[in-house]
């Protein structure tokens, strides 16, 4: 199989001349008020609306295209799921096993893989712990060395493993150190070999604060255009740390419907709700944050977060529908437009899903 080719939606009629006005008219409202990024909106395989706004570089004035990645935040947390039940549905390794049969030094006996793919570890977000230990928090750290911080320090479970979900950074930091420990690879090599280049993801990439970054990436703002500056953090990878662009998330996402990477079998167990503590439609599978209808509808879907980074990536699978917002100048609002895209592509009444990070 080759690179997955993207394609666009007839949009010539008036009824799509009209949506395409309508939410012209809603991201000039957006970049007035302070939205700095790329949007796409597809269906059933095809683009229906694409659009840069803003600049990846305003020092340079390089502006946003389809060429600059974008950091994904927590949107990572999608690959680094996917890559841990690839390896699963291949028997490289078994989700239902516990971490220390993988990490030797990993200090929690009762955590098992899967604990960490839907979040019911207990672990601790390593963002809010490590600074007790390191005192240097402006270099950054890698995920080897917050492993043996948390070998040597044990910080304390939050609760009782499978008790309960509670999102944890450390959770995906953790599962980036398994693919490698089972592949003998760097995690940034694995994805690269065996997702980004099969699906001709060509502007995307793990970032490694020790590499030179591609020259068109962007530069992650504070809301009022301030440089974030690189702190220790930002070397650890798998809960965040990939950078992509929204015609590569949309190839990531069609890759499912195609069955590239992962078996219906496997997405079903992916799609799988697996905490059920509170009542409602938020829920988390492994490595999807969903909301999950009385009828049995559910979007799938995932929001991120990382310094100026804001991102946004909703998947109606049923319909084959997906809304991708990446924003590299810190905002809230990306959480809201999703909700309002739907929206107006579907003319319904406004949708009531928004999620923040």
């Amino acid at each position: 199989m080759g690179s997955i080719k993207l394609s666009y939606a007839d949009t010539t009629t008036a009824e799509w001349q009209d949506m395409i006005h309508k939410l012209d008219s809603y991201y000039a409202t957006q970049t007035r008020a302070g939205f700095n990024g790329s949007v796409l909106v597809g269906y059933q395989g095809k683009i229906l609306y694409e659009r840069y706004f803003g600049f990846g570089n305003r020092e340079q004035g390089m502006r946003l295209d389809a060429t600059c990645p974008v950091q994904l935040a927590s949107v990572s947390k999608t690959f680094t799921g996917a890559a841990v039940l690839f390896l699963y549905q291949h028997k490289y390794l078994d989700i239902n096993e516990k971490v220390q049969q993988y990490l030797k030094d990993f200090p929690y006996p009762n955590i098992t893989v899967k604990m960490l793919l839907c979040h019911r570890s207990g672990l601790p977000d390593y963002t809010h712990w490590v600074p007790s230990y390191v005192k240097d928090t402006k270099t950054p750290i890698y995920n080897e060395t917050m492993l043996k911080l948390m070998a040597q320090y044990k910080p304390g479970l939050e609760f009782k493993p499978d008790s309960r979900f509670k999102y944890s950074n450390t959770n995906y930091a953790t599962l980036a150190l398994v693919i490698e420990a089972v592949t003998s690879m760097k995690y940034k090599d694995f994805m690269k070999r065996y997702i980004f280049d099969p699906l001709g993801m060509q502007h995307t990439f793990v970032f490694d604060p020790a590499d030179k970054a591609p020259e068109n990436t962007t530069v992650s703002y504070k809301y009022n255009w301030v440089r974030e500056p690189i702190m220790f953090a930002d070397g650890v990878y798998g809960d965040k740390g990939i950078y992509s662009t929204v015609e590569d998330m949309y190839r990531w996402d069609q890759s499912f419907y195609q069955n590239r990477l992962l078996s219906n079998e496997t997405l079903e167990l992916a799609y799988g709700p697996c905490s059920f503590e509170k009542p409602g439609i938020k829920n988390y599978g492994l490595g999807w944050r969903m909301l999950c209808y009385p009828d049995g509808y559910k979007i799938i879907y995932h929001n991120g977060w990382w310094h100026g980074n804001n991102t946004s990536f909703y998947r109606f699978v049923k319909d084959n529908f997906t809304i991708i917002v990446l924003g590299n100048k810190f905002t809230n609002s990306i959480y809201h437009q999703a909700p309002v895209i739907y929206s107006i592509v579907k003319n319904k009444q406004t949708a009531d899903f928004d999620e923040g990070e």
